[in-house]
């Protein structure tokens, strides 16, 4: 006999494994929004990445705006080390977020648990302007959504 599964639950359940990169990646700049705009509340951030040849992301940089017109890099992500650079998270002019580093780890081990962007073949921008409060709120349900989906623990949920 089989089982009755209501349909809403396999709609959240195909929502869950649709869930965009991008849209992670943006979250994660929201809830770590103090650490990158260094404790102001306005500003922009730029997530700049760019493919590995398997068609997966071979880095994340993001790039902060306090000041109109002027960007600095806060942090990067390489899957692949070189001569210039380790694999990993490095924050960069002062930054630092132990809450993104985490987000970060956690995204970019487990890449293929989302819908990954389209490779055009050239590097690609996101960018994040200030959030409003029920974007924080959407961003901190949506980052700690994605670790509980996968079954890894927050080192603390994710508040808004």
């Amino acid at each position: 006999m089989s089982e009755h599964i209501p349909m809403e639950a396999v709609l959240m359940k195909l929502e869950a494994q649709d869930q965009p990169l991008e849209r992670i990646l943006e979250s994660a700049v929201v809830v770590s929004w103090g650490d990158l705009m260094r404790g102001g509340q306005t500003g922009l951030i730029h997530i700049e990445y760019g493919f590995a040849p398997t068609g997966t992301l071979d880095y994340l940089k993001f790039w902060s705006s306090i000041t109109r017109g002027h960007w600095l890099l806060a942090c990067e992500y390489w899957m692949s080390a070189s001569t210039f650079h380790h694999t990993g998270v490095r924050f960069e002019n002062g930054y630092q977020s132990e809450g993104l580093a985490h987000i970060l780890e956690f995204v970019m081990q487990r890449q293929n648990s989302f819908v990954l962007p389209l490779n055009r073949g050239r590097q690609e921008l996101l960018q994040v302007p200030t959030p409003t409060e029920e974007e924080s709120t959407a961003a901190a349900a949506w980052v700690n959504e994605a670790f509980d989906r996968l079954g890894v623990a927050l080192v603390e949920p994710v508040l808004a």
